[in-house]
């Protein structure tokens, strides 16, 4: 075994003493060993930080709150960059009777989270509607399964939040309740309206050794190099790619086509359920907003989707109730032709079809002016989500399927990972940029995303097809889970997050 050089011993020597508290911190404000120790474990230069988050959404605002709201992690150099303005979401107030049509699901678990980091004081209540149950059924043979936490079958045992299966709200209102938090804890550089426009390797420069350390370069000039860089930059994401990780999946050849729709009456009943029809061309859901509205998601046909965005609001709305009422037979009709008389039409249909108007969401009578919009479907995934010296988060890691409403939860649910990892880092001394101080984070993520990827994609095909032995079967396994009272908690406890 090689002996260490002189310089070498002294370095350890006065690590240990100062270490050990031998040595005052005021004898170590000159020379390089005090330097040494401070690049070590953490950013002093000006444009070195620990953390760089590439991404100003839920999940990237999310994780640069709970760094900060972290005791463990509050000293940390991190900064924010995001190409949109960050000021719409700060300065966002709610108008009463309006909701985006960009809403999403929040488990009782992601809730949890942000309730820890403080953020979900800063959400509007008034825009947030929970619900207890929901209703699914199979478009063409009917078998159905109901959830919810007061089915007398569930065991008693079962915990719950009040019942509460998941909570709705707007994008919108979640970024303003994360960064208004961020604002009020402070301590981290948010360079919003900045593109990334190229990443790089630092380098040795002879004075620090930042070779293998990630450089962002921005728009404007500027450069933060970053021990942690972290892309939370979406699905085409510019870190991910920069990192040389693959992302696979596929296109599924369908487009979601969401609205916000106004009900009859109050709505305040039936809006603590939620809906959901699978039809061979893709689930249809109706989802719970305060008072008397509804957030719209369809899964559909290119060609549906385009037909329903020409619609006028009455034909629309006309659609959109005969979704959740007619044969798939019917629905298939109008997907491959479309009325000069639509809206009267599904009228004479409707009085021809009985329907059990307690087993479908409230009749929708409008449409939110200029709510209706298309994405198209697909999945991917990240091959891992780590690389030496970066992580990536939510979508830039994992697309999914829109039928179960887990692409932000699971973004949240990385986010807390990736946290506890830097924070483990950080309390035994490590470099948290490093491989092995992330892999505690991709051995918990990965799997688990994974499978729900898997299973999501699965039921996607499953019930895109209207053959009669397929339908048969999963008629059956359906009708048996929901008469599996604890296997249907155990469900739902999972898809909770709790």
């Amino acid at each position: 075994m090689c002996k260490p050089s002189k310089p070498a011993m002294n370095f350890i020597r006065v690590v240990g003493l100062f270490s050990a508290g031998r040595i005052p911190r005021t004898q170590l404000k000159l020379g390089s060993i005090r330097r040494n120790l401070q690049r070590r474990f953490y950013a002093v230069e000006s444009d070195i930080y620990d953390v760089v988050v590439v991404g100003g959404g839920p999940a990237g605002l999310s994780l640069t709150t709970a760094l900060r709201s972290s005791s463990v992690t509050s000293h940390l150099k991190v900064a924010l960059i995001e190409g949109m303005d960050l000021g719409s979401s700060r300065e966002w107030k709610p108008v009463e009777g309006t909701y985006s049509n960009r809403v999403s699901s929040l488990t009782p678990g992601s809730v949890g989270f942000l309730t820890d980091i403080g953020a979900w004081h800063h959400v509007d209540r008034t825009k947030v509607q929970p619900y207890n149950a929901m209703k699914v059924w199979d478009g063409v043979s009917g078998a159905k399964i109901d959830f919810s936490w007061d089915a007398p079958s569930y065991p008693t045992t079962v915990t719950t939040t009040s019942g509460i299966i998941a909570y709705m709200t707007e994008n919108i209102n979640l970024t303003h309740g994360l960064i208004s938090r961020l604002d009020e804890l402070g301590g981290v550089e948010v360079l919003d309206k900045t593109r990334v426009e190229r990443i790089k390797n630092g380098v040795d420069d002879g004075e620090v050794d930042l070779n293998g350390w990630p450089v962002v370069e921005m728009s404007g000039g500027r450069k933060l190099t970053a021990r942690l860089l972290v892309g939370a930059d979406g699905a085409n994401s510019p870190v991910r790619r920069w990192a040389e990780v693959e992302s696979r999946g596929w296109d599924y050849g369908r487009m979601g086509v969401v609205a916000t729709l106004q009900l009859q009456g109050s709505g305040v009943e039936g809006q603590k359920t939620a809906y959901q029809r699978f039809l061979p061309t893709g689930p249809v859901a109706f989802l719970p907003l305060p008072g008397n509205f509804a957030t719209l998601v369809w899964s559909t046909t290119p060609k549906q989707a385009t037909q329903l965005k020409s619609l006028h609001p009455t034909e629309f709305v006309a659609l959109v109730n005969a979704a959740f009422r007619f044969s798939h037979v019917d629905l298939q009709y109008y997907e491959s032709h479309t009325p000069a008389d639509l809206t009267d039409d599904i009228a004479w249909r409707e009085n021809a079809t009985p329907v059990d108007e307690s087993q479908v969401p409230p009749r929708v009578i409008d449409v939110q002016d200029g709510s209706v919009a298309v994405f198209p479907l697909k999945m991917r995934h990240a091959d891992t989500y780590i690389a030496e010296r970066v992580a990536l988060v939510g979508d830039a890691a994992h697309t999914i399927h829109p039928l179960a409403g887990q692409g932000l939860n699971q973004g949240i649910g990385d986010t807390q990972s990736l946290v506890r990892a830097i924070e483990h880092a950080v309390l035994h001394g490590q470099d948290i940029g490093a491989v092995l101080s992330l892999e505690n984070y991709v051995s918990e993520r990965y799997t688990a995303n994974h499978v729900l990827l898997g299973v999501v994609d699965k039921l996607h095909k499953l019930y895109g097809t209207d053959t009669a032995p397929v339908v048969a079967l999963r008629s059956a396994g359906l009708g048996m889970v929901d008469r599996l009272g604890p296997l249907k908690g155990f469900l739902m406890k999972q898809a909770a997050g709790i």
